[in-house]
C-alpha cells in the first residue's frame, strides 16, 4: 500500500501548492487513501520531501532534486532560529537574524529558490536581499515573518 500512497503523494504536489501536513492528509483521504498524520509525517521523510518557496510566497512541499536540497531543508531549522525580523524599503529587504548567523541563514534563503530576488549580501547579524520588485520584497518579507513567527 505504501508505494501507490507514495506515487500520489508526489502526483499531488507535483500538480497543486500544498503546504502542511494536515493540506496533504486531507488530499490522500480525497484520493482513497486513509491515512493518519503520522503516516504522512513518515511518508514525507521517507519521499525526502522539502518546503520551497512558491511563487505567492508561502512554502509548499517539493521533490527534494539534489544533495543541496536535503541540505536545506535541514538548515530550515537555523534559519527559522535565526531570523529576529525583516523589513524591506523599495526592491530591498533587510533581514535581521542573532549575532553571527546572518551568513547561515543567507545561505539557508539563497537555496530557497525565491523567484524574484537577485542577489543577497551577508553581514553578521543581517542579510540584505535585491529583489526585482517593491512587490517581491514585501512578499519575502511576510513569507519571511510568518514562517519564522515574527510580528512586523
Amino acid at each position: 500500500m505504501k508505494n501507490p500512497r507514495h506515487t500520489a503523494i508526489l502526483r499531488l504536489i507535483g500538480t497543486r501548492a500544498i503546504t502542511t501536513q494536515e493540506e496533504l492528509r486531507q488530499a490522500l483521504l480525497d484520493n482513497g487513501f486513509d491515512v493518519a498524520q503520522a503516516t504522512v509525517s513518515r511518508d514525507i521523510r521517507e519521499l525526502a520531501l522539502v518546503k520551497c518557496i512558491g511563487q505567492n510566497g508561502q512554502y509548499r512541499y517539493a521533490v527534494a532534486e539534489t544533495d543541496t536540497d536535503e541540505l536545506l531543508a535541514r538548515q530550515s531549522g537555523v534559519f527559522k532560529f535565526a531570523i529576529t525580523g525583516a523589513d524591506y524599503a523599495g526592491n530591498m529587504l533587510a533581514v535581521r537574524t542573532l549575532n553571527g548567523m546572518a551568513n547561515a541563514a543567507c545561505a539557508a534563503f539563497d537555496g530557497m529558490r525565491w523567484e524574484g530576488m537577485v542577489a543577497t549580501l551577508a553581514g553578521d547579524d543581517t542579510f540584505f536581499v535585491l529583489c526585482r520588485s517593491e512587490g517581491y520584497a514585501s512578499q519575502m518579507r511576510d513569507a519571511i515573518l510568518r514562517y519564522v513567527h515574527v510580528e512586523k
